[in-house]
């Protein structure tokens, strides 16, 4: 399996391009504020010809791209139906202090094919199986999508901002919970291998045994904890 990841835009958002080898068919997962010259690069340097787009949350550094990435390849881009409005409304998903420092320089909307996630959906798409988990808490709509193992490759967990390396997403900007992001953890995090590989939206690769054994907000929830853990730093979006 290829997976090709980089950092983009102001928020030094992770766009993933996942596909069984070089040369082949592929899905881009969260093209977000500056990504789409990036995601050329790799589509190029890789030959891979991509069939879709996968947004793990509608926030604008995740999706500022879809419409430019879907329009170029003519492919569909899939959102969790509770986040689909943060492509056309920015503004009303950030928050107008956030919002309005953006929309002059962004020009938003919805690509021409948007199809809508479900949790407990596989996703079977250029070859692979993708499960989706949706996890709300940094947004209503966040999913996650995990790819089982194959031969030599662990299990591969693409988190969004639900957890990141040391630490998990944010919850103060509408939409968010944390209580609702704890049980997100709980339910979605807690049950995955500890070989899981965690490629989440902003920082480093990670595993779930080494957040398991390290990060304290996994930890507590662990423990049955979770109402006694302050309000999440903040990270991404």
């Amino acid at each position: 399996m290829l997976i090709a990841g980089f950092p983009a835009g102001a928020w030094g958002t992770n766009c993933y391009l996942v596909a069984p080898a070089a040369g082949e068919e592929c899905v881009i997962i969260d093209p977000g504020h500056q990504a789409a010259q990036g995601v050329e690069e790799a589509l190029a340097k890789h030959r891979l010809k991509p069939v879709a787009v996968v947004l793990t949350h509608g926030h604008i550094d995740h999706v500022a791209s879809v419409v430019p990435v879907c329009g170029a390849h003519d492919v569909p881009a899939w959102i969790h139906p509770e986040d689909r409005f943060m492509m056309s409304d920015p503004e009303k998903a950030l928050g107008r202090s956030i919002g309005q420092q953006l929309m002059g320089e962004l020009t938003v909307g919805e690509p021409d094919d948007v199809k809508e996630l479900t949790d407990g959906s596989a996703l079977e798409l250029a070859g692979m199986e993708f499960s989706v988990a949706h996890a709300p808490g940094h947004t209503k709509g966040s999913v996650t999508f995990r790819m089982p193992e194959q031969a030599d490759v662990p299990p591969v967990f693409f988190s969004g901002d639900l957890l990141f390396a040391g630490s998990i997403g944010r919850t103060d900007l509408p939409g968010g919970d944390h209580a609702e992001i704890l049980r997100s953890l709980e339910r979605v995090c807690l049950p995955l291998d500890d070989s899981t590989v965690v490629l989440s939206g902003h920082g480093p690769q990670t595993t779930i045994g080494h957040e398991r054994a390290t990060n304290p907000f996994l930890r507590q929830v662990a423990a049955g904890l979770g109402d006694g853990i302050a309000a999440a730093p903040r990270r991404g979006m």
